[in-house]
């Protein structure tokens, strides 16, 4: 069994921003610049976007953090948003999610401009990824493609069964796995809650992606030996034997499923890292393109 390690890799690739970014300042031009819009105190989205501002210091980006309140109303995220599609000194800018339920989500990610969304989640991106144009691709996906590239995991031919199908991973991964690319070519089976005959998908399965968000889902029982597996799951579960009173686990058993693996993502260590480490390679990507304008 080899591990997909996904801290190492995002590391290697920060490092490879960091000297793109040297390369830039040598030239005389300004630092890729990836603004953060942070609404409320939800401690998880806190935590994430405190990586990503310490991820951008890095590798030597500028980063800015628009903080507001939680009974910022929409209009008022809405006017920080315009601003930033309009500030010419900032390349790309995520807006956290959840945000508060009185605040359209929908709206808010239309809202984003098209060349400044490095989540990829504006409509005209997906589009784009679906038509394999260029474009920001989703950084979940994006980091999973990226993982299964380095090292080299045969993907091309090979049953892939996805379960989940969210926009922000699920769906995209589908398409990006069965498209001509590296790390695709692959014939792709979407499960999710209405799948009547899961686990016999997932044990005719080569490659699955676990994406429902429910902790230790995936066991052994459901897994044929040699498969790959994506752990994409990150859910905090009580554990009174643990210091802080809960562990970190993903969607697969790991415990029981890794003696069956050929290759198979950690959590945390996976994908997780390699979601922040692609949202860089997207603001870089959006630096670029912004200079030759």
């Amino acid at each position: 069994m080899i591990l997909l390690d996904g801290k190492q890799i995002s590391a290697n690739i920060k490092v490879e921003i960091a000297l793109a970014v040297t390369e830039i300042k040598k030239d005389g031009k300004r630092p890729p610049h990836l603004a953060a819009i942070l609404v409320g105190t939800n401690g998880a989205s806190m935590t994430y976007v405190g990586a990503k501002v310490k991820a951008c210091e890095l590798v030597g980006f500028n980063s800015t953090l628009i903080d507001l309140p939680v009974q910022t109303t929409e209009a008022e995220l809405l006017a920080e948003i315009y601003a930033l599609n309009d500030n010419r000194e900032i390349d790309g800018f995520i807006v956290q999610l959840p945000l508060p339920k009185h605040i359209d989500e929908q709206k808010v990610l239309m809202a984003v401009h098209p060349d400044k969304d490095v989540d990829g989640f504006h409509p005209m991106n997906v589009g784009r990824m679906v038509l394999d144009l260029p474009t920001f691709l989703s950084a979940t996906p994006y980091g999973i493609m990226e993982l299964l590239e380095r090292y080299r995991v045969p993907t091309s031919g090979k049953h892939v069964v996805v379960i989940g199908r969210s926009h922000i991973v699920g769906r995209p991964m589908s398409i990006l796995m069965s498209q001509k690319r590296p790390a695709g070519d692959s014939t792709v089976t979407i499960a999710h809650s209405r799948t009547t005959n899961l686990e016999k998908l997932t044990l005719d399965a080569d490659i699955i992606v676990a994406a429902l968000g429910i902790p230790e889902f995936l066991t052994a029982e459901m897994v044929k030996p040699g498969a790959v597996i994506i752990d994409v799951g990150i859910t905090r579960v009580a554990d009174e034997t643990k210091k802080r009173g809960y562990r970190i686990t993903g969607d697969v058993d790991f415990e029981s499923v890794s003696k069956k693996a050929s290759y198979i993502t950690p959590v945390p260590g996976g994908v997780g890292p390699m979601t922040i480490a692609m949202l860089l390679k997207n603001t870089l990507l959006a630096c670029e393109r912004h200079a030759s304008k």
